[in-house]
């Protein structure tokens, strides 16, 4: 009978503390961070976009995601509990099967399944002195085919006057550690630069230091049909034999002197290097314009991009016109084809030749945007059935850059598999390639057929890998992981696209990434030698950021000659610690030590199993400093969410294993060791017996 009195009197004070507890709505929390297998997550919206429907019922509050979802909250000891309605939204008209779990601290508290079509059910858990509260959505074990799942009406219960912690605050946050630029002169040119045969040669020299820096490439090694002027540092022309051409820069001043070996190549390949610059959806989306764009190339000038190597600047989608768009914005209002079947271009692009004249007049290159359907994601007209035509425009234009975007080419598109997903790219490829100019083919079908493998043969430069990313921690952190399959095709010329870069602030977010995220975001770019199209309003621009886009030491591994992208050497699921390596030109190694957890923790480059024998010099990129030599291993604790960039250079004995290629060959051989060691019941040795 106590016990009963005891417990009922637990009971009644439970209910009493919840009483003056505080809710958190789920939407309210950070949700940005939410993993989700598909689609984009919005307050109060299904995966879709629609309002939250479970079973016929519309639900006001709450998030929409798709399997397979995580969501991994530090509600710190506070939070008392969870509860929320979950099912299958109704969009997917009964189709789909779930599973919501809640997980206190790793430890499932709470599980229900879902069908589509079924009505929401209840799913409520106690969170008391839980550190961390995960909200995960599987598949019901059929895939996760239309897996649109809700968490409706979705509430923490947290001690009065307590909240969940931001993630910010789990850990500490790397300030600006780019240091200030030397005064000494350094040249950043690619040490590599491709042009086709015949086609004018644009080339503007970067070049940092305090001015004034005298500039030489040692003109009597000019061919006669180029011209170099030292005071723009803009060499132009063109050579209509193919061959290698190597000159040699100098720059001086009053601190010193610089050199750099430059190849000019004069071949087929287009890109040598990964193309570096600006693009105007992220900033500008639908509302770019003329003014604009030619804003945005006066500051990269004025931020001095163009010294660190940014060298495009790119209209994206609008500068076409738009028939749905156009009735209630007149500027976008019009025919969409001359007579002839040339494009028109709406009224906020008066002279798009003249766009490109002073995009060029500043030593920049100018892009464009495009599909192959008829119309772009915007709604702007395509490409569609004109083709040829367009890609004449843009070579009477003057432009050097075409992105071109699949968007609505699935409604017309004809053939199966990797047919239909290439036909256009070959076709646009093989008119770009017409051109009496130069013009950067980049490929956006977000990874489509595995493009990395025919994405070259199509006239590509470069190509989109994932879909698009967000300046969220999950978008990023995706599009890291889906480049794990693709390192194998990078090559000069031929570049797997990360997509954009989403640094800074934008026309949707004042940039939603924590500090460590953002160097993260720009070390793994880096690695994967992926393009970097800086996204943000250039207007804006902080210290921070720029601080992120300048570091040249970094630029330098994007850039390296070898073209070697990143693989996955080394991963502790466990832990959510990953290790990327690439071997770099000078016969050094760039390893990239990333926590992807969100509290601090050691993560160490174990020299043995990766099979590198001797001694090796580590220098830290972001910081520009030396660490040390090494033997056995390096090791550093690395904040949460950051990713920490290293060069090691050989020294005493350094060498790899003779059967490792490079470094790289980890990737398939420390997992492929590790199944075998397990196996045989021993501990794994990497090389598995290679001596």
């Amino acid at each position: 009978m106590q016990g009963k009195i005891f417990a009922l009197a637990a009971a009644a004070m439970f209910a009493a503390w919840h009483a003056a507890a505080d809710e958190i709505r789920l939407e309210d929390t950070e949700f940005a961070n939410i993993k989700t297998g598909w689609g984009e997550v919005r307050a109060r919206k299904s995966i879709d976009g629609n309002a939250l429907k479970v079973g016929g019922v519309e639900y006001p509050n709450g998030l929409g995601v798709h399997a397979m979802s995580s969501y991994r909250v530090p509600v710190g000891g506070n939070a008392l509990s969870f509860s929320a309605k979950v099912g299958v939204d109704d969009e997917v008209g009964g189709k789909g099967s779930v599973v919501f779990r809640v997980l206190a601290d790793g430890y499932v508290v709470a599980e229900v399944a879902a069908k589509g079509g079924d009505a929401a059910k209840e799913i409520k858990a106690d969170l008391a002195g839980a550190k961390f509260a995960t909200l995960e959505v599987t598949d019901g074990g059929d895939g996760n085919y239309y897996d649109h799942a809700d968490w409706c009406d979705a509430v923490f219960v947290f001690k009065p006057g307590t909240k969940p912690r931001p993630l910010a605050e789990l850990t500490r946050q790397l300030g600006i550690l780019t240091p200030p630029e030397a005064k000494e002169p350094r040249i950043n040119a690619p040490a590599r630069y491709g042009a086709r045969p015949g086609r004018p040669i644009l080339f503007k020299l970067p070049v940092t230091g305090e001015e004034p820096i005298a500039v030489d490439i040692g003109r009597a090694a000019l061919p006669r049909t180029l011209a170099f002027d030292p005071s723009t540092r803009i060499l132009s022309g063109s050579l209509d034999k193919e061959g290698e051409y190597e000159f040699v820069f100098t720059a001086k001043n009053r601190h010193g002197t610089a050199k750099k070996r430059f190849t000019l190549v004069i071949g087929e390949k287009l890109c040598l290097t990964p193309p570096m610059g600006y693009n105007s959806w992220n900033a500008f989306a639908g509302g770019v314009s003329d003014e604009k764009m030619r804003l945005a190339a006066d500051k990269m000038i004025e931020l001095g991009l163009d010294k660190h190597g940014y060298a495009f600047c790119n209209i994206d989608d609008f500068w076409q016109r738009n028939p749905e768009n156009g009735k209630s914005d007149p500027t976008l209002a019009g025919p969409e084809r001359h007579e002839d079947g040339s494009i028109w271009v709406n009224s906020r692009f008066p002279d798009m030749k003249g766009l490109a004249d002073y995009i060029h007049s500043k030593g920049l290159k100018a892009g464009l945007y495009s599909s192959p359907g008829p119309y772009t994601c915007g709604g702007c007209t395509g490409s569609w059935l004109h083709e040829l035509q367009d890609a004449k425009s843009y070579a009477a234009w003057g432009y050097d850059y075409l992105k071109y975007d699949w968007c609505s080419y699935g409604a017309v598109a004809t053939g199966d598999g990797r047919d239909r997903h290439t036909r256009p790219y070959f076709l646009m490829g093989r008119y770009l390639r017409m051109q009496p100019r130069d013009i950067v083919f980049s490929l956006c079908q977000y990874g489509n057929e595995n493009v990395p493998v025919w994405g070259g043969e199509a006239g590509g430069s470069c190509w989109r890998t994932t879909g698009d990313i967000f300046d969220t921690w999950p978008s990023v952190l995706g599009g890291i992981r889906a480049q794990a399959a693709h390192w194998m095709y990078s090559r000069p010329g031929a570049w797997n696209d990360a997509d954009m870069l989403v640094l800074g602030r934008t026309v949707w977010s004042n940039g939603r990434l924590t500090p460590n995220e953002c160097y993260t975001h720009m070390s793994m770019w880096c690695m994967f030698a992926s393009p970097l199209m800086i996204g943000c309003d250039l207007s804006l621009m902080d210290d921070f950021t720029l601080s992120l886009l300048t570091n040249d030491e970094v630029l330098a591994i994007d850039q390296d000659e070898l073209g070697a992208a990143a693989a996955l050497v080394l991963e502790d699921a466990a832990r959510d610690t990953q290790i990327w390596a690439r071997p770099l030109a000078d016969g050094s190694m760039a390893f990239a030590l990333l926590n992807a957890d969100a509290e601090e923790q050691v993560v160490a480059i174990p020299f043995a199993r990766l099979g590198m024998r001797g001694k090796w010099a580590v220098r830290d990129l972001w910081r520009q400093k030396d660490e040390g030599v090494f033997a056995d291993a390096y090791a550093v604790s690395v904040p949460g969410h950051a990713t920490h960039l290293v060069k090691l250079s050989p020294r005493e004995g350094a060498a790899l294993k003779p059967c490792l290629k490079d470094i790289r060959d980890n990737a398939w051989r420390v997992p492929f060791d590790a199944d075998r060691a397990k196996a045989a019941g021993v501990a794994a040795d990497g090389c598995g017996g290679c001596r």
